[in-house]
């Protein structure tokens, strides 16, 4: 994922994957957990380990990094030596399932930053198939990615005066759905009222753009999340977006996970060792109908439980921290992951890591260099977790008929796939930890263009042909991440530029070297031809850091 630099100490207990070089530079002379009195809205009290509440609106909007806590509820585990998650008995009655509907939640479809001004943007949730783009005043405005004519997506048009086109037939709609262009009507024909696009409203907010995916109720505003640290003076953030070829709650099992970052991303920053892993200790301090949320650290540290993790539904996952510094101020950091489902055995993630301070080698280092290494995090956990939602599609069981949990690494995976159990029901599929339901609808398979001329077509500017980096091919780390990237695509052409520029310069040094008869000069323009060799190398080199694939050294052919 994407990789911010958080204190050492920081880093090795990030439950996301310590992925981010030291970004900050002061050393913390003492850790506090985030105070419990330190929220913008009270949250719901929490309930007994035993107890499911009944049905509530849900959390108030504000995701605070902390939650006001009447009461704690006890720590998943026994006191018989068991390692396993133990298994709560059955819950029977109204309350073992909640009222919950998936259309009626606002979901994370893309960084503000990132979204072209001069195209429409195709995106999905679970099954539904959106477009997204600005219109002539620059509004954001969403439809149903298809148009009413021959259901061809508007996703694949083009924008003009502001008015989202299909490049099929022509037809233009205004950013209420409304369509008011049809070519091929004759003279005085009227356009027919059901030639319209289906609207959905979108928000943007703290540089994400949501949206509310109902189609029959009124947006929530209430449930708009909002992020208390992303609010401070002053606290700067890291964000990328990602494509991956897994489910979204596989995405998010993985995020909640700490104890497989040690081993699956050894040396892959300065602080995730295999030699560090170790046991470690959680505390389940809220659970609601909408997520749940508690405090973890090293088992060998006691008591001392400086992380705080929230999840909220239907995709929001949060990683807090509260250090203080040797001035005796707070400093905050937040690892903030919002995962949206794009369909069967896929999803969107947007990564952002904040802080309230920074350190200088977040100004010396390139965007682009934190970005590659954030797709080198991703492609060290894909083989694994792609692999995972095959054998859950298989298998057809629940988790807890294949997983082995242990409550030392896998608390927060349990605790996810229980709340599955209970709103799972409202979903399009799930997995959940003792009931599952699997795609009613087949995944829908598209294919590369056919032919010559389609394929290289289709390669300009991000949307390729087979063989071609552009390709939308989900193991594909030009697709995955600098497609969605503005600041990766810039560079990439950059350097490409300064290649082709140095190869230019590089033979011609070399061809003077020949030409020339005087020793020094030869000796000048072979030096010359060296350097602009070497610069020529070291642009190829950017350029595959950005776009190539991390495949472990032992899995190389």
């Amino acid at each position: 994922m994407t990789l911010l630099l958080l204190p050492q100490p920081f880093l090795r207990d990030l439950s996301f994957k310590n992925s981010l070089l030291s970004l900050f530079s002061q050393k913390p002379t003492s850790i506090s957990s985030p105070s419990l009195s330190n929220t913008l809205i009270q949250r719901p009290t929490a309930l007994s380990i035993t107890q499911i509440e009944k049905p509530r609106k849900g959390f108030p909007k504000h995701c605070s990094a902390t939650a006001e806590i009447e009461r704690d509820i006890s720590t998943v585990g026994n006191e018989e030596g068991e390692v396993q998650v133990p298994v709560e008995e059955e819950t029977r009655g109204e309350d073992a399932v909640v009222k919950y509907d998936w259309k009626e939640e606002w979901y994370p479809l893309y960084l503000t930053e990132q979204i072209p001004d001069d195209a429409p943007l195709g995106l999905t949730v679970f099954d539904k198939q959106i477009v997204l783009y600005r219109d002539g005043n620059g509004v954001l405005r969403c439809h149903e990615d298809r148009c009413p004519h021959r259901l061809a997506k508007l996703s694949e048009g083009q924008l003009i005066d502001g008015r989202l086109e299909c490049l099929y037939h022509g037809w233009q709609f205004e950013g209420d759905g409304k369509c008011v262009k049809i070519p091929q009507l004759p003279a005085g024909a009227k356009i027919p009222n059901s030639a319209c696009v289906k609207t959905y409203e979108v928000r943007d907010s703290q540089g994400v753009v949501w949206v509310w995916m109902s189609d029959r109720k009124t947006a929530n505003a209430d449930k708009l999340p909002w992020f208390e640290h992303y609010a401070r003076p002053g606290f700067q953030d890291l964000s990328t977006i990602h494509e991956l070829p897994y489910d979204h709650s596989i995405l998010l099992e993985n995020l909640m996970d700490p104890a497989h970052v040690p081993i699956s991303h050894d040396r892959t920053d300065w602080s995730a060792k295999r030699e560090d892993a170790q046991a470690l200790s959680f505390k389940v301090t809220e659970r609601t109908n909408r997520g749940f949320a508690g405090h973890w650290g090293k088992a060998s540290d006691g008591q001392s439980l400086p992380n705080f993790l929230r999840f909220e539904a239907p995709c929001v996952l949060q990683n807090n921290r509260v250090i203080v510094d040797k001035n005796g101020e707070q400093q905050y950091f937040s690892a903030l992951f919002l995962c949206r489902p794009a369909g069967q055995g896929k999803s969107m993630l947007i990564v952002r890591f904040g802080a309230s301070i920074r350190s200088f080698l977040v100004k010396l280092l390139p965007k682009w260099y934190f970005h590659q290494n954030a797709g080198k995090v991703f492609e060290q956990d894909m083989g694994f977790l792609s692999s995972q939602n095959e054998v859950l599609m298989k298998e057809n069981v629940p988790t807890k008929d294949l997983y082995l949990n242990i409550q030392s690494s896998d608390t927060w995976v349990a605790e996810y796939r229980k709340w599955m159990d209970k709103v799972g029901h409202g979903m399009p599929y799930y997995f959940g930890h003792k009931t599952i339901s699997l795609p009613k609808v087949p995944a829908v398979v598209e294919h590369a263009p056919a032919g010559l001329v389609a394929g290289i077509s289709a390669s300009m500017p991000a949307k390729g042909g087979i063989g071609t980096v552009h390709a939308p091919n989900p193991a594909n780390r030009y697709f995955r991440h600098v497609v969605h990237c503005k600041g990766c695509r810039d560079d990439v052409q950059a350097f490409q530029a300064w290649k082709n520029a140095l190869y230019i310069m590089t033979f011609a040094s070399a061809a003077l070297a020949v030409v020339v008869s005087g020793r020094q000069w030869k000796v000048l323009f072979l030096v010359s031809a060296a350097l602009f060799l070497t610069g020529m190398h070291a642009c190829s080199s950017a350029v595959s850091l950005i776009t190539t694939n991390f495949v472990r050294k032992h899995r190389r052919l």
